[in-house]
């Protein structure tokens, strides 16, 4: 890929080391990318405000974040999938939509309920999807019921939300938070920007919601479920606290829990092969959902590469089950599922919460 480098809108964010570290990191990727493929396109079932709706899921391939590009989160690899040269021309992406319809005519029955949007980026910042592409997708997707697009809270805005519910799609922006907490936020994550302009993007969606006449707009948090640095019972309870947190907050309905898994081009595999980092428990994430499920919001989580060395995991035996009982949770909110389901690893799993100190973390891998 061409040098990361930050652009005037990046200059002086983030913690100056870590973005120097990330952009030397990310200088080693070599591969390209088609800007007429997506990055990604699958057919799933989602839990929604409105009920479970067969979804489509569409990563396009756009010139990449922009806060990537400057360096960027400590964990995210997804700008390394990214086309080079840091833009995509209006006509690309659109044929990446095609590719992605082609797919859901292929492979599912009728058209799905909801729309999932990721950009592994911002999707409402005009550098990486300019206004008439915005538009065009807008157009393409009225009529289908709801809508997730990802954003970074900068670039939420009542107007460009309004291109969506204009067509009465229900409209759900999905902003990569990552925790509550801004500390853990600024120097774990790397992540610039502060839990109040998480509540101003809430603001803007509500804005943006009371305007709309014939459908919905709000706020999809996602949370990352052991940031680097932070111990298994520290990220635990950052957690807990987070999704907590995010349900008090007027607009945000849903909050997804995501475990951290290792990616190429990032901090966190520099730490991972160098035995300073393990991907969270799944017996971890189970107990954040029983904790939470009270709370006034929907939360979900899809544990990426579940079962892996590289992703979240237990001790292989159980992983598929509880990555089951997962998945059960996401769609039924019922938190008894998770006593269903049981294995000796979880012993092991407690000594490491009780036990495990920032100086001797991992204790296992």
């Amino acid at each position: 890929m061409s040098k990361p480098s930050p652009d005037v809108y990046e200059q002086g964010k983030g913690m100056d080391a870590h973005n120097q570290v990330m952009r030397e990191i990310r200088s080693r990727k070599e591969a390209s990318y088609d800007p007429h493929e997506p990055t990604r396109v699958w057919l799933d079932e989602d839990n929604t405000p409105g009920g479970v709706k067969r979804s489509l899921t569409i990563i396009l391939n756009t010139g990449g974040c922009r806060w990537a590009r400057a360096g960027g989160c400590t964990m995210c690899g997804y700008v390394a999938e990214s086309v080079d040269g840091g833009s995509v021309s209006h006509e690309a992406l659109m044929d990446q939509i095609d590719v992605c319809l082609e797919h859901e005519d292929e492979n599912a029955d009728e058209p799905a309920e909801l729309i999932k949007i990721y950009t592994s980026g911002s999707f409402l910042d005009e550098r990486e999807v300019g206004a008439e592409t915005r538009r065009a997708i807008a157009e393409t997707f009225a009529d289908r019921d709801r809508i997730v697009l990802e954003s970074l809270p900068d670039f939420v805005d009542r107007e460009k939300i309004g291109d969506f519910t204009g067509h009465g799609i229900d409209t759900d922006i999905a902003i990569g938070l990552e925790t509550a907490t801004d500390r853990v936020r600024h120097d774990c994550v790397n992540k610039y920007f502060d839990f109040a302009d998480f509540e101003d993007a809430c603001a803007e969606a509500a804005t943006a919601d009371a305007e709309a006449d014939d459908a919905e707009a709000g706020i999809k948090a996602y949370l990352l479920m052991k940031p680097p640095f932070l111990t298994e019972s520290e990220a635990v309870e950052d957690m807990i606290s987070s999704i907590e947190r995010c349900a008090d907050v007027e607009g945000c309905h849903t909050v997804s829990m995501n475990p951290c898994n290792v990616q190429r081009y990032t901090m966190v595999d520099e730490l991972y092969f160098n035995d300073g980092y393990r991907p969270p428990w799944l017996w971890s994430v189970a107990h954040v959902l029983e904790e939470t499920a009270d709370v006034d919001a929907i939360v979900v989580s899809d544990p990426v590469g579940h079962g892996s060395d590289r992703g979240p995991h237990n001790c292989t035996e159980c992983d598929d089950l509880v990555q089951k009982a997962i998945k059960d949770f996401d769609l039924r909110q019922d938190p008894s599922v998770f006593e269903q389901v049981s294995c000796e690893c979880e012993l092991t799993w407690e000594t490491v919460m009780e036990r495990e100190r920032s100086f001797n973390q991992p204790l296992t891998r």
